[in-house]
């Protein structure tokens, strides 16, 4: 999972939004800002894409520089999560694209989260099993897994920004907690 800043929802979209704004008057300090907030995410979000880190970094760097250009333009200060994981999103199809002969070996490489040791908590245990099995899930489910439940995007925004229709997007959120609960339901038969 990503890190936010300890703000609520509301008080984080209302800071994105005004920093949006402000940047769109040509405020250098607050695009700043916006940058250090989102670049994280949005390099999570190539990266679930992708599924390498490079690319993922080649990504939100490319996906940077059309936001940047874009950003004046952007009508719904409101609208900027959507907007830039959309652009995102594209520039990721486009990566993908380009390494497609490479894809099975990096799905069969799929991201875990390790438990270092025994002294692990019961909750980092719980936690390293749900990252494991949402890795197992296809990039597309994964996708709108992580914006919907990690990222806080609602299923409108989830839709914007993987430019997928709504229903699309429910379905996806659907398909991927049974397989998720049908995953735990198994290891709670063992």
């Amino acid at each position: 999972m990503t890190q936010k800043p300890a703000l609520s929802d509301e008080a984080s979209r209302a800071l994105d939004a005004y920093l949006v704004v402000a940047a769109q008057s040509g405020d250098g300090a607050a695009l700043s800002q916006l940058v250090r907030r989102w670049h994280r995410p949005l390099v999570a979000h190539a990266w679930r894409l992708t599924g390498r880190l490079d690319a993922a970094e080649e990504v939100a760097q490319t996906a940077w520089i059309e936001i940047m250009r874009g950003l004046p333009k952007l009508r719904d200060e409101r609208a900027f999560p959507a907007w830039a994981y959309r652009i995102v999103t594209r520039h990721s199809a486009k990566r993908v694209g380009q390494f497609v002969a490479e894809r099975a070996a990096i799905d069969s490489l799929s991201v875990e989260a390790d438990v270092a040791d025994n002294e692990a908590s019961p909750q980092e245990v719980d936690a390293s099993r749900l990252h494991r099995a949402i890795a197992t899930l296809s990039p597309t489910h994964r996708a709108a897994v992580a914006l919907h439940y990690f990222e806080g995007l609602s299923v409108a925004e989830v839709a914007v920004a993987l430019d997928t229709p709504t229903g699309t997007i429910k379905t996806r959120l659907m398909h991927a907690r049974n397989q998720l609960r049908s995953q735990f339901k198994g290891d709670d038969d063992a």
